[in-house]
């Protein structure tokens, strides 16, 4: 994106504007503008009035020229702002220029020759990033000692880490690779990147890594970043939804204007962190309805679930209601024709009644439960057993019972026990000729 001005321009306009920069040198993209509007869009008279602007007696050096470039890409824009280092003007300067020429030719062609040549004896030890968050520690602990603690607050770990935490927290990242024996580095740290406005601006503004190249970590971030020069710094934010380095900023920049090209990069870029703000917003919010819609989903299917369960409980209960139902009505059915059976086994194992005229036969009257009477003549000499097995074969009686005297009231023991294994007959239970017995229910016991 660029600025709100530079929207309106073609682009001729912005041809001629950039290039009136670079031929004039001003830093303000705003009063380059003005400059070519008054001349109406002539850049050779706009470019004559403000050299006929300029007063004083030149220096040996001319002032560095500010030059932002955009150098469009297929996919993004970057800004670039490069300070270049003052050039020879005037005799005095171009004779300097070229007597040191071919001295400085020979010492640069032997120091590349040297350190290619050294490559291939011994590798660069740059190369291997072994502690990536020791690196930058051990670099921020040196710049402390050297420039003080007022300073940018410098993100504490690994390149990768602060690209992730830029992406996740939708922030600029600005990063500083510092060049440990360039000669501008020791005056940009300490007049630039420690002055009160510049470490206000970056901590309130954007996220800060840094790495002196001589580290593993700083060479290898520099390999991916290209530098061409120092102090460099690279501007990088989410765009297109990836990490993209929107500006570079390389060579001795004074703090107003390093704030001013930091501004323009961000203003020129705030579209597109608006843009990523509102999606990542809008995914958010599907993301937010999704899982409460899911979760609603899985909560009705839980409720379902759970009615079904219960449903299958009540199924399962009732069925086994049923079954053990079903099994009790089996079980008395069971019960009953055993007893049934077992009634008419008793009757058929009963010995015949004795006659009327037997002298040894007793008459007993049975007084059942459900006030029948029922009358029947045994032997003195037969068990008690003989008795009971009647009274069970009958149909009125009930399955469960005891025979009972009258007076004095006594339980005849009818039963086999275990003191008493052999019932007692009826003359030595002591009954007479004629006897009335009652029988007692014992079922509900």
């Amino acid at each position: 994106m660029a600025a709100p001005e530079e929207q309106e321009l073609s682009q001729a306009q912005t041809e001629k504007l950039l290039q009136f920069q670079d031929l004039t040198g001003l830093e303000s993209m705003d009063q380059c503008r003005r400059t070519l509007e008054q001349h109406n869009w002539n850049i050779e008279a706009a470019v004559q009035d403000r050299l006929n602007e300029q007063e004083g007696v030149p220096s040996v050096f001319n002032p560095p020229p500010a030059r932002p470039l955009q150098v469009n890409t297929t996919d993004h824009r970057v800004y670039s702002y490069i300070v270049s280092r003052p050039q020879p003007r005037g005799l005095l300067g171009w004779s300097y220029y070229l007597i040191m020429l071919p001295f400085r030719f020979t010492y640069y062609t032997l120091l590349d020759i040297f350190r290619f040549t050294l490559r291939f004896v011994r590798p660069d030890p740059r190369g291997r990033v072994t502690d990536p968050v020791g690196d930058v520690m051990s670099f921020i602990h040196s710049f402390e000692e050297k420039y003080g603690r007022s300073h940018p607050v410098f993100y504490q770990g690994t390149y990768s880490q602060a690209l992730n935490d830029a992406k996740r927290e939708l922030r600029y990242l600005l990063v500083y690779l510092h060049g440990d024996d360039h000669q501008d580095t020791d005056e940009f740290c300490r007049t630039t990147l420690c002055s009160e406005e510049v470490l206000t601006f970056i901590n309130t503004r954007m996220l800060f890594w840094a790495c002196s190249t001589s580290k593993p970590e700083g060479y290898r971030v520099s390999q991916a970043l290209r530098e061409n020069t120092y102090p460099f710094l690279a501007m990088i934010m989410l765009k297109d939804r990836k990490m993209t380095v929107v500006g570079r900023l390389e060579g001795l920049i004074q703090p107003e204007d390093l704030i001013n090209q930091l501004t323009f990069i961000m203003e020129a870029n705030q579209t597109y962190l608006i843009s990523e703000r509102l999606e990542r917003e809008e995914r958010n919010q599907t993301q937010v309805l999704r899982q409460q819609q899911d979760e609603a989903y899985l909560a009705s299917l839980r409720a379902d679930q759970e009615k079904d369960r219960k449903k299958r409980e009540e199924q399962e209960l009732k069925r086994q209601e049923e079954e053990k139902a079903h099994q009790s009505i089996l079980a008395e059915e069971r019960r009953r024709r055993t007893l049934e059976e077992e009634k008419e086994r008793k009757s058929e194992c009963l010995p015949p009644e004795p006659p009327l005229d037997d002298p040894d036969s007793v008459k007993i009257v049975f007084k059942l439960p459900n006030d029948t009477r029922v009358e029947r003549r045994f032997l003195f000499s037969q068990s008690l057993t003989v008795i009971h097995d009647f009274l069970f074969s009958l149909k009125e009686t009930p399955e469960k019972f005891q025979i009972v005297t009258n007076f004095p009231r006594r339980v005849l023991p009818c039963l086999p026990t275990e003191e008493r294994p052999n019932p007692p007959t009826l003359m030595e239970a002591g009954l007479s000729r004629s006897e009335v017995l009652f029988v007692q229910d014992l079922t509900d016991d």
